[in-house]
């Protein structure tokens, strides 16, 4: 018993004295580590908003936007298409911003905004918006009088064709055309028009779901 007394008082001396010089340990770890434990970076949300899916060439656009959390933060604003555009703004310090771009080029366009990662927070993406920019062209139908015959591209012109003729894309080209605030996406299947000022012969179909009167001016995005 006299030998196991000593021990034990040994070793609780050891564990009373380890205690504190474990707490001062912790204690004088850098500042910047102890930080790091109690502020880690969370997961952004980008939120992104286009003023308007169809322009003419040579009109603006406006996109908004919101980061959250809020705070300032640096965004790239990525418009990808024909005419490859990247914006870089700044949040306000509600983790808004807006940017505006003149789009010079016709063709179809997918806008991103991406948020740039930070001391606060991890990057991330908006939802892929998209925008059609197109020219006006001059265009007419044909169809009456025609149906059953051969088309240039191949096939036979029907009542239910859709379809557009045009002298110089190829065949196939998927064209784009919007009037009064309808639109549709047709294929190039036929030669023509071959009246100066028009580019675009509409088949019947294409002319009723547009609502075009006949002979004027089309959107197209080619």
């Amino acid at each position: 018993m006299r030998f196991t007394l000593p021990v034990i008082g040994a070793a609780l001396a050891l564990s009373i004295g380890a205690s504190p010089a474990a707490g001062h340990a912790d204690h004088q770890k850098p500042s910047h580590q102890r930080h790091h434990q109690t502020h880690k970076r969370v997961k952004s949300h980008v939120a992104l908003h286009v003023s308007k899916h169809s322009v003419l060439a040579g009109e603006g656009v406006t996109v908004r936007g919101k980061i959250r959390p809020g705070g300032g933060h640096q965004v790239k604003v990525v418009f990808g298409g024909t005419d490859h555009k990247v914006l870089t703004v700044h949040t306000r310090s509600n983790g808004t911003f807006k940017a505006r771009w003149d789009v010079a080029d016709i063709g179809n366009y997918d806008v991103t905004a991406y948020g740039i990662s930070d001391k606060r927070v991890r990057a991330s993406h908006s939802k892929v918006r998209h925008l059609t920019s197109y020219r006006l062209a001059g265009a007419s139908y044909y169809g009456p009088g025609l149906y059953g015959n051969g088309v240039a591209c191949g096939g036979t012109l029907e009542p239910s064709t859709l379809g557009v003729a045009n002298k110089t894309l190829p065949c196939g080209t998927m064209v784009k055309l919007r009037y009064n605030g309808h639109s549709i996406t047709v294929p190039v299947i036929d030669r023509g028009p071959y009246v100066a000022g028009r580019e675009y012969d509409l088949t019947e179909a294409v002319k009723e779901r547009l609502g075009f009167p006949g002979v004027g001016y089309v959107q197209a995005n080619h």
